[in-house]
């Protein structure tokens, strides 16, 4: 998902991954799978057959984790921001993990094109000796989409299958 805010002094392009459901809907649907699961394990254990009981709570466990760790990788954000003399270009997840900074007029978009129709091209950003990939995690549209915005705003320095800087 690609969203950019433009003030006078800068542009800001904020990329993450597509969210299909918020933090509040996996908790729905943990507590949907709990109530049956919990419903029965309680049922056997009165029967005589506790050793379900912890093996549910286990199971509850396992899934809350799995739909814990899928939504926290899902807050993962890629900011640029690109100003009238540097571009910078901010990885992390609720805060800044990695931080790249480059003068604008040395920048430029390297663009690898696609090797199959579904997914999208790959994006990086070049300056001072280092190239920075982002959008890794993008769809093909959002990755299209970013790659237009980029290119209103920085040189495309290089659009080929290597990358090579062509500047």
């Amino acid at each position: 998902m690609i969203t950019s805010t433009r003030t006078a002094a800068r542009l800001m392009i904020i990329a993450r991954p597509n969210c299909s459901a918020s933090w509040r809907s996996n908790l729905l649907v943990l507590l949907a799978l709990a109530v049956p699961s919990l419903g029965a394990a309680t049922g056997f254990a009165l029967r005589g057959a506790w050793p379900i009981l912890p093996l549910a709570g286990l199971e509850l466990l396992a899934l809350g984790s799995a739909l814990y760790y899928v939504n926290w990788k899902l807050q993962y954000r890629h900011v640029i921001t690109l100003s009238d003399d540097s571009v910078c270009i901010d990885k992390g997840f609720y805060a800044p993990t990695q931080s790249w900074q480059f003068p604008r007029q040395s920048t430029g978009l390297a663009i690898i094109p696609e090797r199959h129709p579904w997914e999208g091209p790959e994006l990086s950003l070049q300056g001072t000796g280092e190239s920075v990939s982002i959008g890794e995690f993008l769809n093909r549209d959002d990755s299209l989409e970013l790659a237009a915005l980029l290119r209103r705003e920085i040189r495309v320095g290089s659009h080929s299958a290597r990358g090579d800087r062509l500047f």
